[in-house]
């Protein structure tokens, strides 16, 4: 979830008010208006006059959109499961079925007790996975189902989400992930380690490499970069012009306010997820026409377990971030995967990212979009697999820094960051 989706998310809260407050209104008018005069008891009596009349369709109207309020998921899954039958392998709910053979929590200096947990061969391969903001390490169910079998995959929960608590100074900036992000690398051991990271994890890893260029070659053999940007992810957004000219009066504001009101926009996002319109988003936003329902609902479900403040503060924390200039000091293989049809973070940031590391290489998810990692769980797995296995004997290339407008890609469009 990148910063410029706290728009959707106000959005889509406030037309759930609005169908919740549709169905009181309604329903406060029909029970007024069911009240008449009884001359013969000389009182008022409640006796509603059901047939085809406006007091009757005022109560039909009360009545559909409470069922819309409660079961409009429901219904979208009905239809949306009838029109795409089988998947195959996507129409298994993606939860957890695997136990991991390590879980821990640490300790980290600024009060943040980071939840991590280890599946797969103890002498594997150490794969480190840090997922999308927003999101939680179950993001990668897919992923251990498919490489646990012969990988060491670690993966953690980013501070304030899934199991891991906030830091006690409200820090939720990029460079304090990176070094969370070291910390949980000891857990890969003496040998070297593939950094795996999606959307956020990848700048996480990408931020990782400016503090820690001496574990490049010697703690961690190379990078997967997933859907992710180098960048501010404002500016690498469908609409970016507009949406980074509006970042400092709007977005950021909305930011806050969520912040301040975190618990009532949770609510707004339990009614969401409740009467669907939470799901059309994520379809549309996250997933590129080859998803089932379960994966769908897999990833909506993430915005009913994140607390709206600590996304928001991780959100102002993505607007200050920018690695371009670290990206022609990565000296390991790095594999840059990207979604064809991805309008979060566009394929253009993973061709950037490409161009700027020496040993850059491009893949790209068709069709895709910013969950194209669930989407496409097989072939990502695979590609990663391949990845894995090849950067074992690969050199570590010379660096040089690339001309400036490969570095700096991105026009600094609108108010200032």
């Amino acid at each position: 979830m990148i910063p410029t989706l706290i728009l959707q998310t106000w959005l889509c809260g406030l037309l759930s008010l609005g169908i919740l407050s549709g169905a009181i209104y309604f329903a406060h008018e029909w029970q007024q208006r069911s009240w008449v005069w009884d001359a013969s008891l000389g009182a008022s009596v409640f006796q509603p006059e059901v047939g085809m009349n406006e007091v009757t369709g005022l109560l039909a109207a009360a009545c559909v959109l409470v069922l819309i309020t409660l079961f409009g998921g429901s219904l979208l899954k009905l239809v949306l499961s009838s029109s795409k039958p089988g998947q195959g392998a996507n129409a298994v709910p993606p939860y957890d079925s695997i136990t991991p053979r390590i879980s821990q929590q640490i300790q980290r200096p600024d009060g943040t007790s980071l939840r991590v947990e280890v599946y797969g061969p103890e002498n594997g391969m150490p794969i480190v996975l840090t997922h999308g903001w927003g999101l939680d390490s179950t993001e990668w169910t897919y992923f251990k189902r498919e490489m646990a079998d012969r990988f060491r995959l670690i993966v953690w929960d980013l501070p304030g989400l899934g199991k891991s608590t906030r830091p006690n100074n409200r820090d939720f900036s990029l460079d304090k992930m990176a070094h969370d992000l070291e910390a949980v690398l000891e857990f890969a051991g003496s040998k070297k380690a593939i950094l795996v990271g999606h959307s956020i994890g990848g700048m996480i890893v990408m931020t990782f490499c400016r503090h820690f260029p001496a574990a490049l070659g010697t703690r961690v053999q190379g990078l997967v970069l997933t859907h992710t940007t180098p960048t501010n992810p404002v500016r690498t957004t469908s609409g970016a012009a507009f949406l980074t000219a509006i970042q400092t009066p709007v977005l950021k504001p909305l930011m806050w306010l969520t912040i301040a009101l975190s618990p009532v926009v949770w609510v707004m996002n339990w009614l969401s997820y409740r009467n669907g319109s939470m799901h059309i988003t994520t379809k549309r936003g996250s997933f590129a026409g080859t998803e089932s329902w379960a994966q769908i609902d897999f990833a909506a479900r993430f915005q009913l377990r994140a607390s709206p403040g600590v996304v928001a503060r991780g959100m102002l924390g993505m607007m200050e971030y920018d690695a371009t200039d670290v990206l022609p000091q990565i000296n390991v293989p790095t594999l840059v995967i990207a979604g064809s049809d991805d309008t979060t973070t566009l394929p253009r940031a993973s061709q950037a990212i490409q161009h700027a590391v020496p040993n850059g290489h491009l893949t790209t998810l068709i069709p895709a979009k910013h969950l194209g990692l669930v989407e496409h769980h097989e072939e990502y797995a695979e590609k990663v697999r391949e990845f894995s296995f090849s950067s074992q004997n690969q050199e570590v290339p010379e660096t040089a820094p690339l001309p400036l407008n490969v570095i700096h890609p991105f026009p600094q469009t609108g108010a200032k960051l």
